[in-house]
């Protein structure tokens, strides 16, 4: 694997350097919230920074370096709480809530997310916290890895869906509900009755709410099956 911010020894700033590492990522998940990936570029946060490119690549390198930062910077806004203060079920609870609200803030993420490995300290922590709490369930080894990844899985693949959605909504200059509606109406024409009625129960409603309860009552199954999975016999 290639060489990257984690493993590369970071450079000496000179000393009359004043801008710091935290400085220009918490600048460039300003300007990603705002704008998107497309938006980032090194000379655009020079810019908003008041300095010089030469100053940040002191600091970062490259944008893929920053891009690393920045994922790993919103890992760290994801609240796990230890086992023993909030049990193993309740904790995963909070952890998957909390990761999904991460998400959404960030609608940038699922876009970058997959595309390098995560390495940064805020997801080793974010690992080593999950992994404790499927431990308090009573499961270890291989199959705790699998455990934590299903979850994960799931809260990457919901929010990510429900950003997906969003952001369609947005490039089509319509809110969801418009989008909704609009794609009822082709359903109407293309689909079985069976879609034509499922289609139907999703676009009418509370559509927020609608995107917040299949993943609450995705997240009850997965965790009814963990602790099915804990019950049993060893």
């Amino acid at each position: 694997m290639k060489e990257s911010i984690w493993t590369r020894q970071q450079k000496a700033a000179p000393a009359r350097e004043t801008l710091t590492r935290e400085q220009i990522v918490r600048a460039a998940l300003e300007s990603l919230d705002a704008e998107g990936l497309a938006g980032l570029s090194m000379r655009k946060l020079a810019a908003k920074l008041g300095s010089g490119a030469t100053s940040l690549y002191w600091h970062v390198p490259t944008k893929d370096d920053l891009i690393d930062l920045l994922i790993d910077e919103a890992w760290g806004e994801i609240d796990i709480p230890e086992p023993e203060l909030a049990g193993w079920r309740s904790g995963l609870l909070l952890f998957a809530h909390s990761m999904r609200s991460t998400i959404i803030r960030h609608p940038w993420l699922p876009e970058v997310m997959y595309t390098r490995p995560s390495m940064g300290p805020n997801a080793m922590t974010m690992g080593t916290r999950g992994l404790a709490l499927i431990a308090a369930a009573g499961i270890t080894g291989r199959t705790a890895d699998f455990a934590l990844g299903t979850v994960m899985s799931f809260i990457l693949g919901s929010a990510g869906g429900e950003v997906a959605t969003r952001e369609m909504a947005r490039r089509g200059g319509q809110s969801v509900d418009q989008l909704a509606a609009d794609v009822l109406e082709s359903t109407q024409n293309i689909a079985d009755p069976v879609m034509q009625e499922s289609a139907r129960r999703r676009a009418t409603g509370d559509i927020d709410g609608m995107f917040y309860d299949s993943f609450t009552y995705g997240l009850e199954l997965i965790l009814d099956g963990l602790t099915a999975k804990s019950q049993r016999p060893r």
